[in-house]
């Protein structure tokens, strides 16, 4: 077997984070699947959607509790990791009306992947998903802003990622949507006041996000 070399290769090849945390909780979250009376909306991404148990509980319990919601955000998870879980069952035996997808900005951060690799392995998801939930509607997010300033490396990278995703969507089966100005400034920077870390949302954000979307929600979930 040849080794993976490139970026676009590890972005494409499903695989497990190595953190001692990480398996245990895909293990919680079949649980959790098959536990729940039926799964009619799906939180698929990384430690931004993770923390919809946290940061978002509250909003989670009022938007997305009622709606048979199933949150499978990964702290740190870049889309090798997503086509991983995706292989391991996470989504089997479901058929959700809804998939909410926000992922890529570790593929960035971690490793500062092209713009290209971090797309194709946005798209491998989307194949899987395709085939796994075929009558399952995708909304696909851009990634979220990051870095204070619209200049930044990453927040420039991340930027290209989301021009290339945008034309996966058919409006049939994937739907992409952008709020990112919905957390930036008149002149695009980024403030502590919305995410501490230029990353990851504050709490308040939650609610932000949850309005953001909801319209595009109640459609798709018809």
């Amino acid at each position: 077997m040849s080794n993976i070399t490139s970026s676009s290769d590890l972005a494409v090849t499903p695989m497990p984070q190595e953190t001692i945390w990480w398996l245990p909780r895909h293990e919680e979250r079949l649980a959790i699947k098959e536990s729940m009376p039926r799964v009619d909306l799906v939180f698929l991404g990384d430690s931004i959607t993770h923390a919809w148990e946290n940061e978002g509980a509250e909003i989670w319990n009022e938007f997305y509790e009622p709606r048979y919601a199933l949150n499978l955000g990964f702290d740190g998870d870049c889309t090798e990791n997503v086509l991983w879980r995706l292989e391991h069952g996470e989504v089997d035996g479901i058929q959700p009306k809804l998939l909410v997808l926000l992922i890529g900005t570790n593929n960035s951060g971690h490793r500062q992947d092209k713009a290209e690799d971090t797309a194709k392995g946005i798209k491998q998801i989307l194949s899987v998903l395709s085939d796994k939930l075929p009558d399952t509607k995708i909304l696909l997010l851009a990634i979220f802003p990051r870095s204070a300033k619209p200049t930044q490396k990453l927040r420039v990278l991340n930027n290209a990622i989301n021009q290339k995703i945008q034309n996966y969507a058919d409006n049939e089966g994937v739907f992409y949507l952008d709020i990112n100005d919905c957390f930036l400034d008149e002149e695009g920077r980024l403030t502590s006041n919305v995410m501490n870390d230029f990353l990851h949302p504050n709490k308040r954000q939650y609610k932000v996000w949850a309005e953001a979307i909801e319209n595009h929600i109640e459609k798709l979930m018809v």
